[in-house]
């Protein structure tokens, strides 16, 4: 078994065609041990239940969120259509219905 690239932990464990680190849960691709520079990844971006977010994916709000700067407030279950995954703290590009556009953090939304 590989160690892991991310903290070096010996305990790691397959899952389909990944590795996946039981001690701090970093994932990779097992390139067998070869010495070829590894494959740039997107980090994968999961919403509040663990479920892979992907661009133009429905979300709903699963906790009342303040919008900073504003008295406005999204309420749980305000849906954000056709969102888009970007880099950063507020990881989801969106519109979200009567508030308009906005950056969510994906552990706040859920996937329909």
């Amino acid at each position: 078994m590989s160690h892991c690239p991310a903290c070096t932990s010996e305990f790691t464990y397959n899952d389909g065609n990944m590795l996946v680190c039981s001690a701090c849960a970093h994932e990779w691709i097992d390139n067998g041990g070869s010495t070829a520079a590894p494959v740039e990844q997107k980090p994968l971006v999961k919403d509040a239940n663990g479920q892979i977010l992907k661009n133009g994916d429905t979300v709903t709000v699963v906790k009342d969120l303040k919008v900073k700067g504003s008295s406005l407030v999204i309420k749980v279950g305000t849906k954000a259509k056709n969102i888009k995954l970007i880099e950063g703290d507020h990881d989801i590009d969106c519109k979200v219905d009567g508030i308009g556009p906005m950056q969510l953090k994906s552990q706040f939304v859920k996937k329909i």
